[in-house]
């Protein structure tokens, strides 16, 4: 667990790590999570309820990739989308031979 004061700080230590940054937000021209390969290698980044992702996240980002709703909610709480795209994430990468 690390914590970053700035998103400038946030970003640099994500690529001297070699991750790649993937915004999570449901904003017009995000590709849809659940057609996205995720690199193996990645930071998924939250914004938060409301305003979503700032602006320096978003230029930051290498993409941004957006949870299907349906109906009438406009956004989902951060912890519950964090789930859903680590779930996608592990669908797409863990070892499901492994036995944990």
């Amino acid at each position: 667990l690390r914590h970053h004061d700035t998103t400038d700080e946030l970003l640099a230590f994500a690529a001297d790590s070699g991750l790649v940054v993937i915004a999570v937000d449901n904003v017009p021209g995000a590709d849809r999570l659940e057609q996205t390969s995720l690199p193996r290698d990645c930071l998924l980044i939250f914004g938060q309820e409301g305003p979503g992702i700032t602006d320096a996240a978003k230029a930051g980002a290498a993409r941004t990739v957006s949870i299907a709703q349906f109906g009438s909610t406009r956004s989902i709480n951060v912890a519950g989308a964090a789930g859903i795209a680590m779930y996608a994430w592990i669908t797409q990468h863990a070892d499901l031979n492994t036995a944990w």
